[in-house]
């Protein structure tokens, strides 16, 4: 079997199947994704992105990545800063997992809404919605996608899990909080980084002159109408938007309520 061309070494086992690398499906950075595990086999294959290449691994199957050559996908023989084997997806009990495989390198994982969950060594997730996985080498930093089989992007695109109905008073969710354009204009300026695709994602808050040029607003103006949003959640209820971490939590707060998204990306200025 002829070796893929591009960047780093390719052991791909028999049964495993490459296909040239396309668009995302439609339905990819969707927001209303529930947390059900995808089940290994109900719906096909899982198909792993490396730069232009892409990959589909079909249950029983397990993919790995890392350092040695013997890994299924070798990101960089030469960098001490990956682990040999950093990490694998396979299913188990019929659900697909990603698994840090490292015993002292720990795997960035980013979800279809751009929020960053860090996967210790020795730990696993489950895969109930596309992610990109990142390894970080001493040289560069390496991304694979995992995107879902055809039939879990569908029941994703068709709305999120049932809600079950439990008696008693509504949570608190800042719901009566209006959020007026230039509020969600300022949101997407000042966390850019979350909503960008790897290489340029960056989950960080801009700082907010940064933020204020790429609008072309004074700095004050975007300062007075961020602090008074955070203000007017913070009394709605929503927790943390007060003290030294505050705009990582109201960053993190407006994509997992799908206030901001990748789409409005589209809203900024050119730089």
């Amino acid at each position: 079997m002829k070796r893929p061309r591009g960047q780093g070494r390719f052991n791909w086992p028999l049964g495993m199947r490459h296909r040239p690398r396309g668009r995302r499906p439609a339905s990819y950075g969707t927001a209303s994704s529930g947390t059900v595990p995808v089940m290994a086999g109900a719906g096909g294959a899982l198909t792993i992105g490396l730069g232009e290449r892409s990959y589909e691994v079909a249950e029983g199957e397990e993919l790995t990545f890392g350092r040695s050559q013997r890994a299924t996908l070798c990101l960089d023989p030469s960098d001490l800063g990956i682990s040999r084997i950093a990490g694998a997806v396979e299913s188990d009990a019929g659900v697909w997992w990603l698994v840090n495989k490292s015993t002292v390198r720990p795997l960035e994982v980013v979800d279809d809404v751009g929020i960053r969950t860090v996967l210790p060594p020795g730990r696993r997730i489950a895969v109930t919605a596309p992610i990109t996985v990142i390894v970080e080498g001493s040289t560069r930093r390496h991304a694979l996608t995992v995107d879902l089989p055809e039939e879990a992007r569908e029941s994703l695109a068709a709305g999120p899990v049932p809600v079950l109905q439990v008696e008693g008073n509504p949570t608190q969710a800042a719901t009566d909080v209006s959020i007026t354009p230039p509020d969600k204009l300022a949101l997407v300026a000042l966390f850019a980084g979350y909503l960008e695709p790897f290489p340029r994602y960056d989950p960080h808050p801009k700082s907010y002159a940064e933020a204020a040029a790429r609008l072309a607003w004074p700095r004050t103006t975007l300062i007075k109408r961020v602090e008074y949003l955070r203000t007017r959640l913070t009394n709605a209820g929503v927790p943390n938007l007060l003290g030294d971490n505050a705009l990582q939590h109201l960053a993190e707060w407006a994509l997992a309520t799908a206030l901001i998204s990748r789409e409005d990306l589209s809203l900024l200025p050119p730089r």
